[in-house]
């Protein structure tokens, strides 16, 4: 076998396909990648101001399936109308739901986890606390918008206390969305829950200054191999 078809064999399926939504939302676009050795399968919402196919989530997506886990990233209604505001919560949260249903038809066999960055780590907690996502074992909120920047508050977490799957929570210590002296308390409280990991020298976007002595490179691979690690538990 030549080191091309050794690549061939190793490189994950990936595949564009479509989630029904429903009927007043319509269909949304999504991405599975599956390496072949997959041993569980991360559904991951975007953030905010970013599709599916920025950078950073096609980064966690490639690292990931590198480590063994599969995922199904996927957009928001209007991120794939191309609308500026994000849809209302029930729409949100249909949609996470949808994409869960879907994971679940692509790969029955696998484990699900679910979660995503910022507003679709919140989106996906939400959904969770309102009525368990089916076969979701553990979320993972990759910066989780505790707050707005500059408006300490907790109001966003009061729904975590209804979530009674594990929760990893990975945030930067420059994250402005998330006041470390309000984060670690929520944490503390939801107990054996919460498995709160913070990453030195990181905002939101889990973006570092150059003076950390830090790259990018380095905040997505402790990123990857928490994730990973976390996964395998």
């Amino acid at each position: 076998m030549t080191s091309n078809d050794a690549d061939a064999v190793k490189a994950p399926e990936s595949t564009s396909l479509t989630i029904e939504v429903g009927d007043r939302v319509g269909r949304v676009s999504a991405i599975f990648e599956r390496p072949h050795t997959a041993r569980a399968l991360f559904v991951l919402a975007h953030g905010a101001g970013a599709g599916m196919r920025h950078p950073f989530l096609q980064a966690v997506a490639e690292g990931l399936g590198e480590c063994g886990l599969a995922t199904l990233r996927y957009q928001f209604p209007y991120m794939e109308a191309r609308r500026p505001r994000p849809d209302p919560p029930g729409v949100l949260v249909a949609t996470v739901r949808a994409a869960v249903r879907c994971a679940a038809e692509l790969a029955p066999q696998l484990p699900l986890l679910a979660g995503g960055k910022s507003l679709g780590a919140r989106m996906t907690s939400t959904a969770q606390a309102l009525a368990p996502l089916p076969g979701v074992r553990g979320l993972i909120f990759l910066g989780f918008p505790l707050h707005p920047p500059g408006r300490p508050d907790i109001t966003r977490a009061a729904h975590l206390d209804a979530v009674s799957v594990p929760m990893l929570f990975l945030q930067g210590t420059r994250d402005d969305f998330a006041e470390l002296d309000l984060l670690q308390p929520v944490c503390s409280r939801l107990g054996a829950r919460a498995d709160l990991r913070l990453i030195a020298g990181a905002d939101h976007s889990f973006g570092v200054l150059k003076r950390s002595g830090r790259t990018v490179a380095d905040v997505l691979t402790e990123l990857l191999d928490t994730i990973a690690n976390w996964a395998g538990r």
